[in-house]
């Protein structure tokens, strides 16, 4: 039998070396099984610095205790980032400000964005009566994303005073993100 150089053998084993998955992500937005924006390592939290926000369409409450739902898209215009939770946000006037529970009836998921992905949540809320003390004449909404500390984005709020439950807390809710698109 005939041994192999010593040269051999190590210019192998580096060679297998370098061939080895590192467990880093090739920013291609898939892993092996082509799978979309699965994640193995953690990435850093999506900034609102870092996303476009889009509300709508809503589906605006029309009367006093009814509900209405305002859907919101964020798509990732940076580097990959990472969403995990729910988001922030809080209901405003102009004496005072309500916030938005999250809804824990979904597990949320750990999305993990590329420049370009989206992801959706919703704010579900019940309508209050004009001028009434158990309801919030909100007139913006702020919202912030998970692990973004003092971040927040405002938006007019043009769909209705909010019912509260208690002082400070809304009567609505938000959903975990959700992947958008294909």
């Amino acid at each position: 039998m005939r041994a192999f150089p010593i040269t051999v053998t190590a210019l192998a084993a580096a060679l297998l070396l370098t061939a080895c998955d590192s467990g880093g992500s090739s920013g291609s937005g898939s892993d092996d099984t082509g799978s979309k924006n699965t994640d193995r390592t953690d990435r850093t939290a999506c900034a609102v610095s870092g996303v476009a926000l889009q509300v709508g369409p809503v589906s605006a409450a029309p009367s006093a205790g009814d509900t209405g739902d305002v859907p919101l898209t964020l798509t990732n215009r940076g580097a990959r980032c990472t969403l995990q939770g729910f988001p922030g946000a809080t209901l405003s006037s102009g004496s005072g400000s309500a916030t938005v529970a999250a809804d824990h009836t979904g597990t949320p998921q750990k999305l993990t964005l590329a420049k370009g992905d989206t992801a959706t949540f919703t704010l579900t809320y019940t309508r209050g009566k004009e001028g009434d003390a158990k309801s919030i004449a909100a007139t913006s909404l702020k919202v912030g994303l998970p692990g973004a500390a003092h971040s927040t984005r405002s938006f007019p709020w043009s769909y209705g005073p909010v019912q509260t439950k208690s002082a400070g807390a809304a009567d609505a809710s938000v959903t975990a993100f959700q992947q958008a698109g294909d």
